[in-house]
């Protein structure tokens, strides 16, 4: 699982060791992503008991990913994987629905959340859920998100080898 979202394999083999690597990789990646869209990027601030007092940027990321991890909950129940069985994420009945979550937050949870951000701060009349949900459905049916999760789900699972093998005893 490490391995699919750092894109490499790395020697090290014990879980915070891991979890360091890829904190200090995602905020990189955040500031990175937030540039680009030209959005002044201070840090992942949330607050569970105010999420709206974080500022637009946080506001679009804690709405974005609440829509990718509801898209890796439908790719992870339409193959019967349990949700609570996680890889990475420990102390969640959602764990995989994270961990596959996360597989998309480059490509898919912060394109999301910094083109809403940016098109607040040019202006745009509508709030920052509306204009990532609206943002949120044509990303996720133009890169076809669901049925790649269900992709990276049979990987992380699989699936292929034990379907391959069961096709193999049938001839």
């Amino acid at each position: 699982m490490y391995a699919l979202r750092l894109g490499e394999v790395l020697p090290h083999r014990d879980l915070d060791t891991l979890r360091g690597i890829e904190g200090s990789r995602v905020k990189v990646m955040y500031k990175l992503i937030a540039d680009r869209h030209g959005i002044e990027w201070n840090g992942r601030h949330y607050d569970r008991a105010d999420p709206t007092a974080a500022d637009i940027p946080n506001q679009a990321l804690n709405h974005a990913a609440t829509a990718v991890q509801a898209a890796a909950a439908i790719a992870v129940q339409s193959l019967a994987a349990l949700p609570p069985l996680g890889f990475i994420h420990e102390d969640s009945g959602q764990s995989f629905v994270l961990d596959i979550a996360d597989l998309f937050r480059e490509t898919v949870t912060l394109q999301i959340a910094f083109s809403a951000a940016k098109r607040v701060a040019e202006g745009a009349e509508e709030t920052v859920d509306r204009l990532v949900r609206r943002e949120a459905a044509q990303v996720f049916r133009k890169q076809q998100v669901i049925p790649s999760m269900i992709d990276k789900i049979k990987q992380v699972l699989r699936m292929e080898e034990i379907d391959g093998a069961g096709d193999d005893r049938d001839t």
